[in-house]
């Protein structure tokens, strides 16, 4: 039921009325409401204080809510690394917020189409080395996702709380964008921007979707403040109570409890060989070179440890296809990574693509002994279409002559990947799929620890990928209370610690290599013991609101 907003404000205590924007048949006309940037004194309703009646709304208020959907998309994008101004986020949504408030669900679509653009191009800027045109195309399906939740939202707005409604939402949302198409695109979610930030410790209690509802729940807060109307002094409290409220949410992360040292440790050789190409060829011409290349780092770690310059490993980690010769079938490249394995004398991860059958392929987390050599083996679960497989394949081999470059097809694994490796059993997670949480989730449900991220990122050299996967890398460490260690062909390889620090980290296109000395963590956080829980409240919570909100205006219209 819509209040009458021109008389006395409620008294007592509770909630503050969270304003309905205005509809058609509010009785509001152009005449009555002014724009964004009107006098904020004026005495006007508090859902039109922000913005004209639908449907009658000028060029100038137009063009406030246009400004306010790039603003914000590019704040949300500023807060991504490499830049990692983790405060953007909820600045960026609270606009984006403003631009969608009050209008009709059509209009907020392709505001919020245009906002998520504005964020998506620069974010996913390294799909540009693939191709401009699957750049493009990305970023056009994408921002689908963020036109339907900006549709809903115009609904959700005419809700009392509803900044817990639109949070729920925009959980919704990321949930689906991770899901469809092809099995889905979690990048670029509101959550991995917070590796490091008051946010994160929301992870180690509801895993990415419960910091990406934070982040959009604090913006959406200091929008519904700013949309009131600003009274008299008396009803100053109706501005500063939705204010405090989201500085309050990332400070009672303060409060959040973590898991304390165990005593345990594990000493983790790392090593990055580096690749000769780059983009789309990074193996060059010579055959061979990538495995030589890590072969060689091994032996030049096993010889730091000899020297002393280094201590001794329990195990060593080298990145996903550190090998670019399948040592199952190729006796030259078996012997090479023997001979490196057998110089350091222990456990050692390899990454490798191998033959499934004459058609198809995997991309492998090979435990290699170096006395039984080849052993256990992690199969990657989650694959890159385009990069590992090519979906819709007749169809699209047929209109796309760069989708042979997939060349043999990969199957996915069906396993998680815990793996022993000396004194413990790590948790092997390949590349891409460290973005999906179910991925993670269950390789660490398996008590495997630490985590083990193998990546090849010599394709996106010196591009904004890497620091958004290292990225991910800090919220899962925090939000299962693990170290993670990435081992990667060109970089950024790197150590993070269970509290989510990068401890030691390589430059990018250099060979390198170092043992560190990580924690051993195997007591669980809430988020990994009630695993998707979160995530499916709170998406339901949002579609439940717009379906109530979607049932009221119905009703409205045949009354």
């Amino acid at each position: 039921m819509v209040q009458d907003k021109t008389g006395p404000p409620p008294t007592g205590g509770g909630t503050p009325h969270i304003p309905d924007p205005p509809t058609p048949d509010s009785g509001v006309t152009a005449a009555d409401t002014p724009t964004l940037a009107a006098d904020a004194s004026a005495p006007v309703s508090d859902a039109a204080a922000a913005v004209a009646p639908v449907g009658r709304e000028s060029g100038r208020v137009l063009m406030a809510r246009v400004a306010a959907a790039v603003v914000g998309g590019g704040l949300l994008f500023l807060a991504f690394p490499p830049i990692d101004w983790w405060l953007a986020a909820p600045l960026g949504v609270g606009l984006i917020v403003a631009a969608l408030y009050g209008a009709r669900p059509r209009r907020a679509a392709w505001l919020g189409y245009l906002a998520a653009a504005v964020f998506l191009f620069p974010t996913l800027a390294w799909v540009r080395t693939i191709g401009d045109d699957v750049w493009v195309m990305l970023v056009g399906v994408e921002s689908l996702f963020y036109a339907v939740m900006a549709a809903l939202a115009a609904l959700v707005f005419r809700l009392r709380l509803w900044p817990l409604w639109f949070g729920g939402l925009w959980v919704a949302m990321e949930w689906a964008r991770g899901l469809v198409p092809i099995g889905g695109f979690p990048w670029a979610r509101l959550a991995f921007s917070q590796g490091e930030s008051l946010f994160t410790e929301y992870a180690a209690l509801g895993g990415a979707p419960l910091v990406s509802f934070a982040v959009v729940l604090c913006g959406a807060l200091l929008a519904y403040a700013l949309l009131r109307r600003p009274a008299e002094a008396r009803r100053a409290v109706g501005r500063l109570v939705p204010v405090a409220i989201a500085l309050a949410v990332p400070l009672l992360t303060l409060a959040v409890p973590r898991p304390g040292d165990e005593g345990r440790s594990v000493n983790i050789g790392i090593v990055q060989g580096n690749v000769p190409g780059r983009g789309m060829y990074i193996l060059g011409d010579e055959p061979a070179v990538v495995l030589k290349n890590h072969a060689n780092e091994t032996k030049k770690l096993a010889q730091a440890v000899r020297d002393g310059k280094l201590p001794k490993p329990d195990l060593v980690v080298l990145p996903e296809n550190s090998t670019d010769i399948d040592p199952y079938q190729d006796a030259g490249a078996r012997q090479i990574i023997d001979d490196s394995v057998k110089d350091v004398g222990v456990p050692t991860l390899v990454g490798a693509v191998v033959a499934i059958g004459d058609e198809y392929r995997a991309t492998r987390s090979l435990v290699w002994d170096p006395v039984t050599g080849p052993g256990a083996y992690y199969d990657k679960q989650d694959l890159v279409p385009f990069g590992e497989y090519t979906p819709f394949k007749e169809i699209v081999l047929a209109l796309w002559k760069r989708a042979g470059l997939v060349g043999r097809q990969s199957v996915a694994g069906t396993k998680p990947g815990d793996l022993k490796m000396g004194p413990v059993t790590i948790g092997a997670v390949n590349c891409y799929e460290v973005a999906y949480d179910g991925t993670v989730r269950g390789t660490v449900q398996t008590g495997a620890t630490p985590l083990v991220v193998q990546t090849n990122n010599a394709t996106y050299a010196e591009s904004n990928l890497p620091p958004q996967q290292l990225a991910m890398s800090k919220l899962r460490a925090v939000e299962h209370n693990r170290a993670v260690v990435t081992a990667a062909t060109t970089g950024i390889s790197a150590y993070v610690t269970p509290e989510g620090k990068v401890s030691w980290r390589t430059r990018e296109l250099v060979a390198d290599m170092n043992v560190v000395k990580v924690p051993v963590r195997t007591q669980a956080t809430v988020a990994t013991q009630v695993g998707a829980l979160p995530e499916w409240a709170l998406a339901l919570m949002g579609v439940a609101a717009a379906g109530v909100a979607a049932w009221r205006v119905r009703g409205k219209a045949t009354a």
